[in-house]
């Protein structure tokens, strides 16, 4: 089997499950001060990139 027919099911559910995780604690943090939410959503939106990156060449077959 190769490498992308692993990569792309594994990524997308790691992409559906941080997308959750990242809904769930978004709604946790509701009431919370405006900075607080900004800081969060800035991390929650580009941390994810981290693991996608590394996913990806994996799956190119480039370390």
């Amino acid at each position: 089997m190769s490498r992308i027919a692993i990569a792309v099911p594994l990524g997308l559910l790691g992409f559906l499950l941080y997308v959750g995780l990242a809904v769930t604690l978004a709604d946790a943090l509701a009431g919370t001060h405006w900075a607080l939410q900004a800081l969060y959503f800035l991390l929650a939106g580009t941390l994810w990139a981290l693991p996608a990156r590394w996913l990806m060449f994996w799956a190119a077959g480039q370390r």
